[in-house]
């Protein structure tokens, strides 16, 4: 089902993901069970979509989730990334993948029949590869999903992991590596290059951006 529903009242797992357009760091996929109970629980703390809060907010918000939700993340670092798209060759269906192994995760802790996903892609894909291990539910893809409250406790966790992975990433290297695709990732993805070398850029990047052309052209001309 992809029509709207009203879910709010209901136990459900919301589902969201973090660093699809960032050029550095992992995606990370997270999954929070929510019951009619912690409802105002997640009210209380503000729960809404992460794009909307700040990053040490974020940090903040994701330790208080966690310790009244059951939860999963999954977070899929540069090169098991680059590794996957090499073998998937196509960004929903491995966003598909990591959604359905966070939901898989919770479920072995948790019962439940309903989740709630942003609108990515087809949802057989889901489906599809939770039937591989013999997990059914019933997923709901929508536009705006964040504004469910679980959808939007995942969208923090993931957001939160996101952040901490990039920066031990960066602190890996000893270099600041910047969050989104800009010329200032363009930069921070030429100095990878040239004081680690070509081959370390795929530890850190997803390798599929465009950006890498630009980073290895530019590297290619100093």
């Amino acid at each position: 089902m992809t029509t709207e529903h009203q879910t709010t009242g209901q136990a459900r797992i919301g589902i969201d993901e973090s660093g699809k357009g960032d050029y550095f760091g992992p995606l990370v996929i997270a999954a929070a069970h929510v019951t009619p109970e912690l409802e105002p629980d997640l009210r209380l703390m503000e729960v809404r979509d992460s794009k909307r809060i700040s990053d040490s907010r974020i940090l903040e918000m994701a330790s208080d989730i966690k310790l009244v939700c059951r939860h999963s993340i999954v977070a899929i670092g540069p090169e098991r990334y680059n590794e996957l798209y090499k073998k998937i060759k196509n960004l929903n269906r491995l966003l598909a993948w990591g959604h359905a192994r966070a939901l898989e995760n919770l479920l072995e802790q948790v019962p439940c029949e309903l989740a709630i996903a942003d609108q990515f892609g087809d949802e057989r894909f889901v489906l599809n590869a939770l039937q591989d291990k013999g997990k059914r539910i019933r997923l709901i893809q929508r536009t705006k999903a964040e504004s469910d409250l679980a959808v939007a406790a995942a969208s923090i966790l993931a957001r939160a992991e996101f952040l901490l992975r990039l920066k031990r990433l960066s602190d890996d290297i000893s270099l600041p590596l910047p969050k989104g695709a800009s010329s200032q990732v363009e930069l921070a993805g030429r100095m990878v290059v040239k004081k680690l070398g070509q081959e370390r850029l795929g530890t850190v990047a997803k390798l599929h951006f465009k950006t890498t052309r630009t980073v290895l052209g530019a590297a290619s001309e100093t």
